[in-house]
């Protein structure tokens, strides 16, 4: 009777083991489903957050290639007014021809354009206005380059002395010392207007 009864206890502690067990297996399957549910929640969030942000810096870009757009405008607005003075003060004469923006196809190459922010021509002289609202050593160099394929876009200037000028409302010593070396003119804002700032220094060049 007694090993029966051990029996009996032993059936129930295995039993109550068992559940026990079946229990712990639920909340473990709970807990696991709880945490692939939290994983799966934070993951939308994030892949929403770099959605989120990707758009942002879309429309950022966006909103920054646009005020570009503009403040390059309003100093091309600004320099152009000024070129007759400036042409007048280096030829004395005013332009023959003023040409603003104008966009000009490659003779050697049909399928290039290009846009010259101003073409003045005076007499024997052609002034080759580059404007930009920021001052960088790559547009210089680039503007350089756009000077020996000038007679590819104004075949009829051939001939004539190119006279080129890099304008900007600001332009730092450095970027002017580079623009002499280069030879070209550097046209920012002085105190009441814009003015050649190495004018001095380039009439020293050509007449030494």
């Amino acid at each position: 009777m007694k090993t029966e009864a051990r029996i009996d206890n032993l059936e129930v502690m295995i039993g109550r083991m068992i559940i026990e067990n079946e229990k712990a297996q639920r909340r473990q399957e709970e807990n696991l489903a709880a945490l692939e549910a939290l994983i799966a929640r934070n993951e939308k969030r994030a892949e929403e957050d770099r959605r989120r942000a990707e758009e942002d810096r879309r429309n950022w870009n966006k909103k920054w290639g646009e005020l570009s757009d503009k403040l390059g405008t309003i100093v091309e607005d600004t320099v152009a007014p000024n070129i007759p003075r400036i042409t007048l003060e280096l030829f004395g004469q005013e332009p023959d021809d003023l040409m603003i923006r104008r966009t000009v196809r490659n003779r050697r190459d049909p399928s290039r354009h290009r846009e010259f922010d101003v073409v003045a021509v005076c007499g024997d002289w052609v002034l080759l206005n580059e404007t930009k609202s920021t001052v960088r050593i790559d547009y210089i160099d680039r503007f350089v380059e756009t000077l020996a394929e000038l007679p590819d876009y104004f075949p009829k200037y051939a001939g004539k002395t190119i006279v080129p000028v890099f304008s900007s409302l600001g332009i730092p010593p450095d970027f002017v010392n580079y623009l002499t070396k280069r030879g070209i003119y550097a046209l920012a804002m002085g105190d009441e207007t814009m003015e050649l700032l190495n004018r001095a220094e380039l009439e020293r060049r050509r007449q030494g």
